[in-house]
C-alpha cells in the first residue's frame, strides 16, 4: 500500500531517540584516549587495565537486560528518561574517582545506562519507522553511536595536555549527551504499538497518522492489533518451539559482531598504534581519525540498508573485515607490524564495519521478533553481544602484548564465520513492516514442521 510519509516528524523523534546511540559511543570510546593515562595514575597491570575497560561492558549486560524487561512495563520513553539521568550522574562519578576500586564501579553503573540505552533506542526506532525506511533510520542509530565515539576521540585529544587530572576532564563531558536526551525526550511520544499493547489504542492510531496518512495509518492499526490478540509475551515464552529459530539468528549475530573484534579495534587503537612504533600524540591522532572514518561509511549504510538489503550488506561487510584483520596477522607474523601498514587496514577494517556491519546489526535485532514478545527478546541479543563485547575487552590487552599475532588471526577467522553463518541463516527483512516479518516467521516454522 502506497503511502505518504511525515518524514519531518519520523526523523525528528527517531533522531531523538537514537541520542541513546550518541551516549553509547561517547561512553565506549571515552576511555580510549583516558586508557593511557588511567594507566599511569593508578598504576595498572594489562589485567587491570582490561578490567577497568570492560567493567562498563559487563554494567551493560544487566542494563539491557532489565531494559528489555521494564520497557514493556513502563514504556519505551520512560525508560530512556531513565537512562539519561544515570548516565548523567556517573560521568561525573567516573571523572571524580579517588582510587581504582571507585573508577571501576562508577563504570559498571555508566554501563547500565549505555545498556539501556542499546536496547531502548534502535527498539523505539523500530515501532516509529515506516517499513520502506525503517533500515536507514535505525541507521541514524549507528550513526549516533559513531558521532559519539568521534566527539570523544575529538575531546580526547584537545584535553590531552591539560595536565594531570585530563581524564578526569575527559569523562565530565559525558554529562553534555545525556542532558541534551533527557530535555529532547519531551517532544517525543510513545510508539504506537507499545500504546496497543496497553490498551492505548486511540493514542496509538493518533500518532499513527501523524507519521502516515489515514489509510495507510488505520490499515497498519489493524495489522498492530491482530499481532497482538495473543496475550502479552513473558520470559519462559522465548523458549518455545516457533521462537527458537528466530532466537537462534539473534544470539548468533549478537556473539558473532563483538568476538570479530569492533570494540577491541576501537577501545584499543591507540594501544595497537603503539605497539606499531607510534608516539601517543600521533596514535590519539590517528585514533580520531579512525572515528571519522567510521562516521563517514556509515552514510554508506543509510543509502543502501535499504536498497541492497540487510543480508547482502552483511556477506559484504564480513568478507572485507576478514581481509583487512588477515592481512594485520599477516603483518604481524611478518615482523612487518610497526609500519602504516596497520592504520590502512585498521581503516580498511572500519570501513566494511560501518558501511556494512554495524547498522545493519541493530537493525535486525530490532525488527525479527513479533510484537508481543519484542522487548523481552531483543534484550536476549543485546545481553549477548555485551557479554562478548565485556570478555574480548577485558583479554584484548593481554593478548595483544603477548601474541599479536594471533590475535588478529582469530578474530579475522570469527569474521569469517560470520560470513558462514549469515549466509545460511539470516533472512532478508528489506521492504516488510514489522507484522509481515512476524508472518515469515510462522511460515518458516510451519514449513519445517510438516
Amino acid at each position: 500500500m502506497k503511502s505518504k510519509i511525515n518524514i519531518g516528524y519520523v526523523v525528528l523523534i527517531c533522531t531523538v531517540a537514537a541520542l541513546g546511540g550518541l551516549m553509547f559511543g561517547f561512553d565506549i570510546a571515552i576511555i580510549t584516549g583516558a586508557n593511557p593515562f588511567i594507566e599511569n595514575h593508578f598504576h595498572l597491570t594489562k589485567i587491570q587495565l582490561g578490567l577497568g575497560t570492560s567493567a562498563l561492558l559487563f554494567g551493560c549486560i544487566f542494563g539491557s537486560f532489565f531494559a528489555g524487561r521494564l520497557t514493556d512495563v513502563y514504556g519505551r520513553k520512560k525508560i530512556l528518561f531513565i537512562v539519561a539521568v544515570i548516565f548523567s550522574l556517573t560521568s561525573l562519578a567516573t571523572a571524580l574517582s579517588p582510587t581504582f576500586e571507585f573508577y571501576s564501579i562508577a563504570r559498571f553503573l555508566g554501563g547500565l545506562a549505555v545498556g539501556g540505552a542499546s536496547m531502548v533506542s534502535p527498539l523505539y526506532i523500530s515501532e516509529v519507522s515506516p517499513s520502506k525506511m525503517r533500515g536507514r533510520l535505525i541507521s541514524f542509530y549507528q550513526l549516533s553511536i559513531v558521532l559519539g565515539i568521534v566527539i570523544s576521540y575529538f575531546v580526547n585529544y584537545i584535553l590531552k595536555d591539560i595536565g594531570e587530572d585530563n581524564w578526569r576532564w575527559m569523562f565530565a563531558t559525558g554529562v553534555l549527551p545525556s542532558v541534551i536526551l533527557f530535555f529532547m525526550l519531551f517532544f517525543v511520544p510513545e510508539t504506537p504499538r507499545f500504546l496497543v499493547k496497553n490498551n492505548q489504542a486511540e493514542k496509538a492510531l493518533e500518532i499513527l497518522k501523524k507519521i502516515n496518512d489515514d489509510d495507510v495509518a488505520i490499515f497498519e492499526f489493524k495489522q498492530i492489533e491482530e499481532s497482538l490478540k495473543e496475550k502479552k509475551g513473558r520470559t519462559r515464552d522465548l523458549l518455545k518451539p516457533e521462537y527458537r529459530l528466530m532466537m537462534f539468528v539473534g544470539i548468533g549475530l549478537a556473539m558473532l559482531i563483538q568476538i570479530s573484534g569492533i570494540n577491541a579495534v576501537i577501545d584499543y587503537s591507540p594501544f595497537i598504534f603503539k605497539s606499531a612504533g607510534w608516539k601517543i600524540d600521533a596514535a590519539l591522532f590517528a585514533t580520531f581519525g579512525l572515528g571519522i572514518v567510521n562516521v563517514v561509511f556509515t552514510f554508506v549504510s543509510i543509502y543502501a540498508i535499504d536498497k541492497l538489503g540487510r543480508k547482502k550488506l552483511y556477506l559484504i561487510g564480513s568478507a572485507g573485515m576478514t581481509v583487512a584483520l588477515f592481512a594485520l596477522s599477516i603483518l604481524s607474523f611478518a615482523g612487518q607490524f610497526q609500519s602504516n601498514w596497520v592504520l590502512a587496514f585498521c581503516i580498511l577494517y572500519l570501513m566494511f564495519f560501518a558501511s556494512c556491519i554495524g547498522p545493519v546489526f541493530w537493525t535486525i535485532v530490532s525488527e525479527i521478533f513479533p510484537n508481543r514478545i519484542r522487548g523481552i527478546a531483543m534484550s536476549v541479543p543485546v545481553v549477548t553481544q555485551w557479554f562478548f563485547n565485556g570478555v574480548v575487552v577485558l583479554i584484548f590487552p593481554y593478548m595483544l602484548e603477548n601474541i599479536p599475532s594471533a590475535t588478529f588471526l582469530i578474530i579475522g577467522f570469527m569474521c569469517l564465520l560470520q560470513f558462514i553463518f549469515t549466509y545460511k541463516f539470516v533472512p532478508e527483512t528489506k521492504g516488510k513492516t514489522l507484522e509481515e516479518i512476524e508472518i515469515f516467521w510462522k511460515e518458516k516454522q510451519n514449513s519445517k514442521n510438516k
